[in-house]
């Protein structure tokens, strides 16, 4: 194999990271997470149904939100739980968008993920338990946090207000 097909392979394989996210007991019959595989299929495009449910990534710089700079809320797509304010929002020039803070603690879930050689936090959804990135302790604000996040793991309502600002 040349070096260039195994740089391709290695991309190949980080652009589908999977993490185990099969224990889920601390959430309810009624939360969307009890779902079954083909429901979850049968909801989500098959780039969501890859990050939200496999742990994939999708290539920096290729998602719908990165550049976005309108004002509004982001929501979980496999859910619709309410997760970062574009308040929050900043460009961290990684390809990504990228968020300062949840709009509250508890919409997230932080699972520590050790695979590809790297020691990260994975972040999930804490109402559905789906995949929506990362976070690391570079981040420009006040918690010092960039919480890196897939666009393909959100949807946005323009306009909509973060509940904590009144």
């Amino acid at each position: 194999m040349n070096l260039a097909a195994a740089a391709d392979r290695r991309d190949s394989a980080i652009a589908y990271i999977s993490v185990a996210t099969d224990d889920w007991s601390t959430m309810s019959e009624e939360q969307p997470a009890s779902k079954s595989d083909e429901q979850w299929r049968q909801e989500l495009d098959p780039n969501a149904y890859a990050i939200l449910r496999e742990a994939a990534t999708e290539p920096p710089f290729s998602g719908e939100y990165v550049d976005l700079k309108d004002d509004g809320m982001y929501h979980c797509r496999g859910c619709g739980a309410s997760l970062f304010s574009s308040q929050a929002k900043f460009d961290s020039g990684t390809g990504w968008p990228s968020f300062t803070d949840p709009v509250v603690a508890e919409a997230v879930a932080l699972k520590p993920d050790s695979s590809h050689g790297m020691v990260r936090t994975e972040v999930v959804c804490s109402a559905c338990g789906g995949h929506l990135g990362h976070v690391f302790d570079d981040g420009p604000g006040a918690s010092g946090q960039r919480w890196c996040i897939n666009s393909a793991a959100l949807d946005f309502s323009a306009g909509e207000s973060d509940p904590a600002s009144g």
